[in-house]
């Protein structure tokens, strides 16, 4: 449901928002080694700058006082794109690409920032049937062949929990949390 709270709680479980109470912690993980796609807004559409531009600020809270960035940096930002069927792309303009290219170029922008873990806000609003399948399978890819967790607010529900392993689904207040077959049994027909 739009305004349950999705965003503001994903916020707020990566610090970017105060909490109300309690701590959030991750063992073993630090702050700067957390992935994080926000939503797409119009104005990012118009970035003028490069897909390695891009891709490369995903390292912005790891360069300690550095000015430029460090050749593994860029390996790796190369490496990011070819997992994502996008290295052809690296000097285009961000500008001049379509929808599902630029969420490629965000998501690879965000696997420079983690290895462990991913949090996405809808990266699929927008994108036609295709590209949705297609990013949904290169996400299961991600946890499955690099053991990456992700952590995903979307509305499209039925692709989601053929994806998944858990879900959490909030209308104001979270109502279900439990594993994808379970969410199947409980409310069914999503197929």
């Amino acid at each position: 449901e739009n305004g349950s709270g999705k965003t503001t709680l994903m916020k707020g479980i990566l610090g970017l928002k105060p909490l109300q109470s309690g701590k959030i912690t991750y063992p073993g993980v630090t702050p700067n080694k957390i992935g994080y796609l926000p939503q797409v807004i119009e104005i990012q559409k118009d970035f003028p700058a490069s897909v390695m531009e891009v891709v490369l600020s995903g390292y912005v809270n790891q360069l300690n006082n550095r000015v430029f960035y460090p050749k593994s940096f860029k390996e790796k930002a190369i490496r990011n794109l070819k997992l994502l069927e996008i290295d052809h792309l690296v000097n285009t303009s961000f500008r001049n690409l379509s929808g599902g290219q630029r969420q490629r170029v965000l998501l690879a922008r965000a696997l420079c920032a983690t290895e462990t873990i991913l949090f996405l806000d809808e990266p699929v609003a927008s994108l036609d049937v295709n590209i949705t399948k297609s990013l949904f399978e290169l996400l299961g890819e991600l946890n499955r062949k690099h053991g990456i967790t992700i952590v995903m607010i979307t509305h499209d529900v039925s692709d989601i929990i053929k994806y998944s392993t858990k879900v959490l689904r909030m209308n104001t207040e979270i109502d279900f949390y439990g594993s994808s077959d379970a969410y199947r049994h409980q409310f069914g027909g999503l197929d």
